[in-house]
């Protein structure tokens, strides 16, 4: 028996999850919240246990991963009586740059690569370099493994990763596109191909990851040929407060115009647009749909500006890759809304994808929305990034 635990650092929280590998289950997940604030709190559940709440304080992640493992290991509500029991454990990390093409056993050397990172990934990497020291500290002799979100996009050819800046641009200082919500991405890559029968070495997809933060990635043979996504989490398709793609001139002309500093537009670009900017009322797509069916307009035209641009990027990928096997959705608003996977396929019918209006009504965690007349196979598939992560981190230290 396997025993893989997930961890996922905030700035301020710490999300974990304890797999046993072969059986692929979550024996047990919680959250830590408010590290370093007032009011810190450990919520944990466990596999046929009732829900434990801790309410102690936490000035640092070294005290929410002691707690963590008091959980885990605690006689009434954890699932294992030792922390020996733990064979790895998977850390999620945002950003390596171009420094990592997989998932790799950390090493004082991966270490300062992360750290070296945090250029790129300002909020993320801290906090990330924040989880994995504190799970040193707390379990030195266990094996660790950064699962690092821009290691799926690493086989992007080079006309798909460079921008139209000047070279000096990408050679001094690593301006390119690296791209995110790899192990998302990476998940579906494999499970699609063998949810309809085929070798995924014969496929072109395009993958959907739509949530509050959403991306689009072409993969061809089963490898990542493009991602929208860029330097950073903001580009791409508009999000749930992100703007993604625009006119990169905008930047300066709104600074002066609204006299931002870099950081202020940057909070703005990022937290102030997107479904939410548009539309005034909220970055949730519940509350946009009923805002919509209200008539509000700002609402239907947030919706209408998002499922445009997934669709436009599906578009461009289809003639990118030369074709189009499969559209995945997933994600939160992927695997729930129908009718955005609705208002994201209209239209593409000329590419050979055709919805069945009722299979898209499904709630099923996998399946077939495409009609049967449709060449090109539609699904809606929940991903599973801490399964993904879990697979790698068994992969490298347990086999």
């Amino acid at each position: 028996m396997y025993n893989i635990l997930i961890i996922n650092a905030g700035s301020s929280s710490l999300k974990y999850q304890l797999f046993e590998i072969e059986s692929s289950e979550i024996i047990a997940k919680g959250l830590a919240e408010r590290i370093g604030i007032e009011g810190s709190m450990l919520t944990h559940s466990a596999k046929d246990k009732e829900k434990l709440v801790i309410t102690e304080p936490m000035p640092s992640h070294l005290e929410a991963m002691k707690l963590v493992l008091k959980a885990l290991t605690d006689p009434e509500y954890g699932v294992i009586k030792d922390m020996k029991e733990i064979n790895a454990v998977g850390h999620r990390v945002l950003h390596a740059a171009d420094k990592f093409t997989q998932s790799v056993i950390i090493n004082d050397d991966v270490i300062a690569a992360i750290r070296d990172c945090i250029k790129f990934g300002p909020l993320h990497n801290p906090a990330n370099l924040m989880g994995i020291e504190a799970c040193r500290a707390n379990m030195p002799d266990t094996p660790m493994v950064a699962v690092f979100d821009t290691a799926f996009h690493q086989t992007m050819p080079r006309k798909a990763y460079l921008y139209g800046l000047s070279y000096e641009a990408y050679t001094k200082y690593g301006i390119r596109r690296y791209g995110f919500h790899g192990t998302s991405h990476k998940y579906l890559s494999s499970r699609f191909p063998k949810l309809i029968g085929r070798d995924k070495k014969d496929l072109k997809f395009v993958t959907c990851h739509l949530g509050n933060g959403s991306s689009m990635c072409a993969i061809d043979g089963g490898k990542c040929v493009d991602t929208s996504m860029g330097l950073t989490p903001l580009a791409g398709v508009p999000m749930g407060t992100r703007c993604g793609d625009i006119d990169p001139a905008i930047v300066p002309y709104l600074m002066k115009e609204m006299n931002l500093t870099p950081d202020q537009m940057s909070n703005y670009m990022n937290k102030q647009c997107g479904m939410l900017g548009l539309s005034g009322v909220s970055s949730d797509f519940r509350d946009l749909w009923a805002a919509a069916e209200n008539n509000n307009e700002r609402a239907k035209i947030a919706l209408e500006v998002f499922c445009y641009n997934v669709k436009k990027y599906i578009g461009a990928y289809a003639a990118a890759m030369g074709g189009l096997d499969g559209i995945v959705f997933s994600g939160g608003i992927g695997e729930n809304d129908a009718r955005v996977r609705k208002l994201c396929t209209e239209g593409l019918e000329f590419l050979g994808a055709k919805l069945d209006p009722e299979r898209n009504k499904g709630r099923d965690k996998e399946m077939r929305i495409s009609a049967d007349d449709s060449r090109v196979e539609i699904w809606c598939v929940a991903t599973n990034e801490e399964f993904e992560i879990a697979q790698e981190t068994y992969e490298l230290c347990c086999k």
